[in-house]
């Protein structure tokens, strides 16, 4: 709001007022972004965008944990590759990233947003032409590919390897993995997520799953599941992530495309890549 003072001479007390109230003002400039951010009224910087936020001073997103590296908790804290994704749209719009935990099914068919639990979603989902019936998604951050996790010994190298070998095949439920698979001609038993799928493998409850790569990976770097489970196959199912909005925010969606194409050009986003994957984009699979 610009100050615009009426035409009357100001008294002296006045003009003291005044004066404190702009040194006041200028002696913040200098407070920690951050802060400032966390106590910033969804209307500061988002209203100008023509974005309304659910939550003052946020930008809500929905997840569903863990799914390490993209969303997992660390201590009370959630961290992951998705979160500082969403976190360069967040600090444009002068607001903090405020993370729900939520089914992955309510996330996907759009419910969630429709219900006003988030902004975006950010779950290492894919996007498909069905999930854009009830999603706006953001172009493309990261390029996906799935993979086959065995027990160790199964003689299995392919996915027809486990169709020939009648070994019982597992998958997480709502995924683009369990589609796949299905569309292979295979019936997997399907998981709630990602740690019941884990569990199952280790159970005896399916010899071998399909999941994301980076999932995958992410999971042998552990002594007691390298031990016994080992990557017998990628799957290049040509998938594409994507940040997930409700129909007709294209508000947000400008703000987040940007952010994106920003990082990839100014080497953020390999910065981020290798932070959680430890290699770089287009490398993951080597």
């Amino acid at each position: 709001m610009v100050f615009r003072p009426k035409r009357r001479r100001m008294t002296p007390i006045g003009a003291l007022v005044v004066s404190a109230a702009f040194l006041l003002s200028a002696c913040g400039g200098g407070s920690d972004s951050s802060a400032t951010s966390s106590n910033a009224p969804a209307g500061s910087a988002s209203a100008a965008s023509g974005i309304k936020l659910i939550n003052p001073g946020k930008l809500t997103t929905c997840t569903n944990l863990p799914y390490e590296p993209f969303q997992f908790k660390q201590g009370d804290k959630t961290v992951g590759f998705d979160v500082d994704i969403v976190d360069l749209a967040a600090k444009k719009l002068g607001v903090t990233q405020e993370i729900v935990d939520i089914d992955f099914a309510v996330i996907k068919s759009g419910a969630a947003l429709n219900a006003g639990k988030c902004d975006v979603a950010a779950a290492g989902m894919t996007i498909t032409p069905e999930r854009q019936k009830n999603l706006l998604f953001s172009d493309a951050y990261f390029d996906a590919t799935q993979a086959l996790l065995a027990k160790k010994g199964t003689g299995a190298k392919s996915l027809e390897d486990v169709k020939a070998k009648g070994l019982k095949l597992g998958a997480q439920a709502s995924t683009t993995g369990l589609d796949y698979v299905k569309g292979k001609g295979l019936d997997p038993t399907e998981f709630a997520d990602s740690p019941k799928e884990l569990l199952g493998l280790q159970s005896g409850q399916a010899d071998v799953i399909v999941q994301d790569l980076p999932v995958v990976l992410t999971w042998l770097k552990k002594p007691e599941i390298a031990d016994k489970f080992e990557l017998i196959a990628s799957l290049d199912t040509g998938e594409q992530y994507g940040v997930g909005m409700k129909l007709g925010n294209d508000a947000l969606a400008k703000v987040i495309n940007e952010e994106i194409a920003k990082a990839k050009s100014d080497g953020t986003y390999e910065q981020i890549f290798v932070k959680w994957f430890g290699k770089k984009p287009g490398e993951l699979g080597s």
